[in-house]
């Protein structure tokens, strides 16, 4: 049996989600991408795709729990995307504790690209395909100003504010 992709949307105070996993045997599925409308870079549905928002609810549930005040971690599987490098940078992301922020150089240094590689990590950061999840948000400049989310800075602003993190 080979994986088939499913997507889901989900309303949330962001906008309606558009969330796509690899359904692997078993039926676990993985989430690969979690989009908000008008993301740069977001998904799109593509032909062949499964509408499945059962393959999503575990997900769903854990989104509205976070957007409630009531859930501070995400524990959805995922599906393995991107380069190596991409990767790290991603770690580095779900490291930063709730209600925390750090800023692009911090998160260089984390992975050991300090220096010249401050731009590699906003671009990494910049593809991250798990909007919410993955706290990218919680990225911010040095001078503790807003900069860079695929979503908006206005939605980046609703997350932190959310977290009550300090801004």
């Amino acid at each position: 049996m080979t994986d088939i992709t499913v997507y889901a949307y989900a309303d949330g105070p962001l906008g309606e989600m558009l969330l796509v996993g690899r359904l692997a045997p078993g039926g676990r599925t993985a989430l690969r991408s979690l989009s908000l409308p008008g993301q740069k870079g977001g998904a799109t549905v593509l032909e062949g795709w499964t509408h499945a928002p059962e393959a999503f609810a575990e997900a769903v549930g854990q989104l509205e729990e976070y957007f409630a005040g009531r859930r501070d971690r995400f524990e959805i599987p995922h599906a393995e995307a991107g380069t190596e490098f991409q990767r790290r940078v991603w770690r580095a992301l779900e490291e930063i504790p709730y209600g925390a922020t750090v800023s692009y150089g911090e998160i260089a240094r984390r992975v050991g690209a300090a220096g010249a590689g401050v731009r590699a990590v906003g671009t990494a950061i910049g593809r991250n395909p798990l909007l919410v999840v993955r706290p990218c948000h919680r990225v911010i400049g040095a001078d503790g100003s807003l900069r860079g989310y695929a979503a908006g800075l206005e939605r980046k602003q609703r997350l932190l504010g959310l977290e009550g993190a300090p801004v």
